[in-house]
């Protein structure tokens, strides 16, 4: 009988490991990374002069801002938060996201764009009325009987450059691999505490779109020739607590100013160590070096704290809240600037030692 038992235990045990195997390949759509047609491929540009630029509307500027009234399209039933997608007066289209993502992904947006990196138009309403509203699921909770809603993000949807349907990317696997582009880029994921770091590896096919997946690409052809812009799309899961499933928070600066302190432990041998923990954490930490800081610095570094103000403002936050955020982005900042300063001697009195 004991024998039969444990026999009986190992087939169900291999029974169980090859039903996880098979239901986790068909799970998962096949992405055509590294499959696109010829073209450039791009993840960063020269933002200019960062100090001149306006976090109050973004990307997008004051002319961008959506215009009431807005009439509703659709639900958009993608991922967990309620959204929907509206037409505004002008014919532009939106997609209307709800709860603490709303704010964070706005002003991660500002920060994309002054540091170079491809951002979305995203800007904050307080409050607003869609008209048309009709068979809401998810959305139900965020829209009143008469279309009126308050604190969402509009975030546009256009057509120039377009959004690759199907298409996504890896952390670990990309064009820009070793890049300083792609280094600074995982590094604003690190000063925000962005922990949902979904890439190409945890997509899935659902309700025929890829879904599961923050890194997209977007096909350009403004200038004649085809340009293929390599962006992380989502980043809601930011400014608040890193960590796990049971301690990670979205806009919760109380836990994100808590946490700064352990933003960057230090440095050895040139690379720098960080508290940060979150999904593929090691792709998202290691091999990030002082020059790859120095590099990003030269654009964060000139973000000045009325700038964080003005975004952290224009994404919702109150008072209280963009005084705390402002000091712990800034505090954070810092704490990169002396890791390199502080590297910086460090090398220059070895060197002297050898002479």
């Amino acid at each position: 009988m004991a024998l039969k038992s444990r026999v009986l235990r190992t087939a169900l045990i291999t029974l169980v490991t090859i039903s996880t195997v098979f239901s986790s390949q068909g799970s998962h759509k096949k992405t055509d990374l590294g499959n696109l047609p010829p073209g450039e491929k791009v993840l960063w540009t020269d933002p200019g002069d960062v100090s001149s630029l306006d976090f109050t509307y973004g990307v997008g500027g004051p002319e961008g801002q959506p215009r009431p009234p807005f009439r509703f399209v659709d639900e958009d039933l993608s991922g967990t938060i309620a959204k929907v997608n509206v037409i505004d007066s002008r014919g532009t289209n939106w997609n209307v996201k709800w709860g603490p993502e709303a704010r964070a992904s706005t002003f991660c947006s500002r920060l994309l764009w002054a540091c170079g990196y491809v951002a979305e138009t995203e800007y904050f309403l307080a409050r607003g009325r869609i008209e048309g509203t009709h068979g809401l699921k998810r959305a139900s909770s965020r829209i009143s009987d008469d279309g009126s809603f308050k604190n969402a993000r509009f975030q546009l949807r256009k057509t120039s450059p377009k959004f690759l349907e199907g298409y996504s990317w890896s952390w670990p696997d990309n064009p820009f691999s070793g890049t300083r582009e792609l280094q600074g880029l995982k590094i604003l994921v690190l000063l925000v505490s962005n922990w949902d770091t979904k890439d190409a590896r945890d997509a899935q096919e659902k309700r025929g779109k890829l879904e599961n997946t923050n890194l997209a690409i977007f096909e350009d052809n403004s200038s004649g020739q085809p340009r293929y812009l390599y962006s992380d799309v989502d980043w809601g899961a930011s400014m608040g607590r890193w960590g796990g499933k049971l301690s990670w928070s979205k806009w919760d600066c109380v836990g994100f100013a808590d946490q700064t302190r352990d933003f960057v432990k230090g440095v050895e041998n040139g690379e720098l160590k960080w508290g940060f923990d979150g999904k593929h954490r090691k792709d998202m930490t290691r091999g990030i070096t002082v020059d790859d800081v120095r590099w990003l610095l030269q654009y964060l570094g000139k973000i000045s704290d009325v700038q964080l103000q003005r975004g952290l403002m224009a994404s919702g936050a109150d008072s209280d809240k963009t005084e705390c955020y402002t000091e712990a982005l800034r505090e954070r900042i810092q704490q990169l600037q002396r890791a390199v300063t502080e590297h910086s001697r460090q090398t220059t009195s070895a060197q002297d030692g050898v002479h």
